[in-house]
């Protein structure tokens, strides 16, 4: 993962999606977003910026994707977005917050969730 990290909470809820998310905010990262690996572990993500829209080509995993608009409102959550399709393109989104499959039901993450990227701290600092 790149080294520019952030830790993903959503303050609705009270409950972490990522506890280091890579900051894709390059024409260079954005392009490899998860692309190469083979697995995305639970606590990481990818925060991908600006986004509107993902595909899962060249995957071999699925993902669970989250949609967020300029304020970090929930806009659209996608889950188990499988290898190898598009997602939709959604209006209105600015951050595209990429998880581990399973995540938005485990946390009950849903439109009109306030989601709030902090600075990671190793060690929960």
């Amino acid at each position: 993962m790149a080294d520019r990290q952030l830790r993903v909470v959503n303050v609705t809820r009270g409950v972490v999606l990522a506890e280091r998310a890579a900051l894709a905010d390059s024409f260079v990262t954005r392009a490899r977003g998860l692309l190469g690996r083979s697995e995305l572990a639970p606590g990481e993500g990818l925060v991908i910026r600006p986004c509107n829209a993902v595909h899962t080509v060249g995957m071999m995993f699925p993902i669970d994707v989250v949609h967020l608009d300029g304020t970090a409102r929930v806009l659209r959550v996608v889950p188990d977005l499988r290898p190898w399709r598009f997602g939709a393109l959604v209006p209105g989104s600015r951050v595209v917050v990429e998880l581990p499959a399973g995540t938005v039901a485990a946390t009950g993450t849903m439109p009109g969730d306030e989601i709030e990227l902090q600075p990671y701290a190793p060690g929960g600092a």
